[in-house]
């Protein structure tokens, strides 16, 4: 049996996960199915709207919250590389809104702004980048020690970009743990499709939990579809449905 290192060794070697510019950009589009109705996730860089999901504003590539604070880091990194942006005013207000769903000192000029900015490239890179850091790079590694390949890497980064990286029983760890205690990954002599149906329920359980992310077919009619088929390697072509749209990316 590969210990967890040589696993992790091999997903690289084989080009298999989302570490692959290719199945980075295909995660990129699924999740945007689910988040903006679109395939094309580079064009959610000015996406921004309060869905009532008492996070305030979301908005973005991944949908960056005013609420939660990543939306606050996000503009904090924007204004250290382009001090003088048309976001950087809005720092005090962000700092005051944090983990509430208010509006306070953002509104109408800050939508309008935030869609300015999204025009700018070092902004569009900045997302990017709070993207990797935050969600994409944690999620992709902690699958990669539990020895799971690209379908299971883009389980992992979609629940974290929908529940965050806590540790809390609605965030990714509490709902990992929540499956650690169901089934066995890879890494740890498990199978690997057991393991992601166990992760699959206690994420669905989570959803449940919260109003605004009760309808969950993007595990129903998106994930357990490639699961189903055995794509562990999540290989196009890929057809599957988000809240009854259907999408097929074909490469």
């Amino acid at each position: 049996m590969l210990t967890a290192t040589l696993l992790t060794l091999s997903l690289a070697l084989t080009g298999t996960g989302l570490a692959d510019p290719h199945k980075k950009d295909i995660a990129m589009r699924l999740v945007s199915s689910a988040e903006n109705s679109s395939l094309d996730w580079k064009a959610q860089y000015g996406y921004i709207e309060d869905i009532d999901d008492d996070r305030g504003y979301t908005a973005g590539i991944i949908g960056f919250c005013s609420g939660t604070g990543d939306m606050l880091k996000l503009v904090q990194l924007y204004t250290r590389r382009e001090p003088h942006n048309v976001l950087a005013k809005y720092l005090p207000a962000l700092r005051k809104v944090n983990g509430t769903d208010s509006h306070k000192g953002l509104g109408r000029r800050f939508v309008r702004d935030w869609k300015k900015a999204a025009k700018d490239p070092a902004f569009q890179r900045a997302q990017n980048d709070e993207r990797d850091r935050v969600y994409f790079d944690p999620a992709v590694k902690q699958a990669e020690k539990d020895g799971l390949r690209a379908l299971g890497q883009f389980v992992y980064y979609d629940a974290m970009v929908m529940h965050g990286p806590g540790g809390d029983r609605l965030s990714f760890g509490g709902i990992r743990k929540s499956a650690l205690a169901k089934a066995k990954p890879p890494a740890r002599g498990g199978d690997e499709a057991a393991y992601l149906n166990a992760f699959l329920d206690a994420r669905k359980k989570a959803m449940k939990a919260e109003e605004a992310h009760e309808d969950t077919s993007r595990v129903d009619t998106m994930q357990r579809v490639f699961l189903r088929n055995r794509n562990l390697d999540l290989k196009p072509p890929l057809t599957w449905k988000v809240y009854g749209d259907k999408y097929t990316i074909k490469k």
